[in-house]
């Protein structure tokens, strides 16, 4: 209760300190009205789902209600936070006018500049709206192919020109669109990569999720094959069972549609892909994630059986465990394929240029390639979302990597 209690009082002192801005500008009375409605049938949704969330799944409704209070809450703290500004410049202004001059009449101190601001700053606020609203609508499905080229002078020749297609972090309990989810699909099979690797992240909690969407993932296929390992949102952690068996049926539930599918789900194991007489090896890890998350993977379990001197790439859903163990590991991983930051489904890239996000300040590698002690990391920002319906400026992403005998180029 108390909880409750300081979030609404927050976000009440939000609201109101917003709303000086808005009936600055606005005079009609009904938009003013429009304006309370609105803010208080936000909350109220947003606090229904949360009380409706004790009786069951975090669903597609719940995901809606938050997705709703973040398009109103961040811009009404822009508001507050340039009114705010506004203010520190105005109140000791308005105390040196009354102590000089006796008397400040209410409102009448900087009235132009006041609404000046007010419009500056609706504004301002204006865009982050549009640009959630965008990402609740159509981000979330503006799917993005994104292709690199790594050069690795140990590649075998056979394998000069090999290319992979990586997917990850399905989350298929969040989508709400088959035909967008069935246009993806295509879109991988487009790529015409020798194999597709899945990096974890199937369902949000349950097994059941993706029953209505096998059929549509069963259409993936690459000529060497599917591989796939498991998320931490693929062991059902996140949700209530009504017993341990009933957790574990989940999961066994889950490794059979993924075979259904068509991948083969690599549990700390590896598979050798083969062409004239050499080899690449394909090895998959368990979740491992640092800090409160899974530490199923096995490493060397994984690559037991394995030459040192193997062409290895590494399926490992968290990046983290690039950082923490992989590295320096000295079997030394030419390239491993993580997920699960998802980008944070919100940034801003200008491609080949520039990239940033919330999560880096959580994951030192959050998205896109990156290169230490030889070795490449490429982290994919999704396929699908999780409890934000929506993506803003972090699209969702299909990654194609060519392997390339040879130095690595300039």
């Amino acid at each position: 209760m108390l909880r409750w209690i300081i979030f609404i009082l927050i976000f009440g002192i939000i609201d109101i300190y917003a709303y000086q801005a808005f009936k600055t500008v606005s005079k009609n009375q009904w938009l003013n009205i429009l304006y309370w409605a609105v803010s208080l049938l936000v909350i109220g949704n947003f606090v229904y789902r949360l009380y409706d969330l004790n009786r069951g799944d975090f669903g597609t409704a719940h995901a809606y209600a938050f997705g709703f209070l973040i398009a109103l809450i961040i811009p009404k703290v822009m508001l507050l936070m340039i009114m705010f500004a506004e203010d520190i410049f105005r109140v000791p202004h308005a105390l040196y006018r009354y102590f000089t001059e006796g008397t400040v009449a209410q409102g009448s101190y900087m009235p132009s500049r006041r609404t000046f601001i007010s419009k500056i700053a609706l504004g301002i606020a204006a865009i982050p709206f549009a640009s959630i609203l965008y990402g609740i609508y159509r981000g979330k499905y503006n799917f993005k192919v994104l292709k690199y080229t790594l050069h690795f002078e140990d590649l075998p020749n056979a394998f000069d020109g090999y290319r992979l297609t990586q997917i990850s972090d399905i989350h298929s309990g969040s989508f709400d669109n088959k035909e967008k989810v069935d246009y993806a699909i295509d879109l991988v099979n487009e790529q015409q990569s020798d194999v597709i690797l899945f990096t974890g992240d199937m369902v949000n909690n349950k097994a059941d999720e993706m029953k209505s969407y096998i059929d549509i993932f069963s259409k993936l296929n690459a000529k060497d094959g599917m591989y796939s390992v498991l998320g931490n949102h693929d062991y059902g952690d996140y949700v209530r069972w009504d017993s341990k068996e009933a957790k574990h049926q989940n999961l066994e539930d889950l490794k059979s549609i993924q075979k259904e599918i068509g991948f083969d789900l690599l549990l700390n194991e590896h598979r050798f892909i083969e062409k004239d007489g050499t080899r690449i090896a394909i090895v998959g890890v368990e979740n491992w994630g640092a800090g409160g998350f899974k530490k199923a993977g096995d490493l060397k379990k994984a690559a037991s059986g394995i030459q040192k001197d193997d062409f290895k790439i590494l399926m490992s859903h968290d990046p983290s465990h690039w950082e923490k163990e992989v590295i320096q590991d000295d079997y030394h991983y030419h390239l491993t394929l993580s997920g699960h930051t998802h980008g944070m489904q919100f940034g801003i890239e200008i491609p080949g240029w520039f990239k940033w996000s919330p999560v880096k300040w959580r994951y030192k590698y959050w998205a896109g390639i990156y290169e230490e002690l030889g070795q490449y990391i490429n982290v994919n920002r999704g396929f699908g979302y999780l409890a934000f319906p929506g993506r803003v400026g972090i699209w969702p992403e299909i990654t194609v990597i060519e392997l390339k005998k040879g130095p690595k180029t300039a």
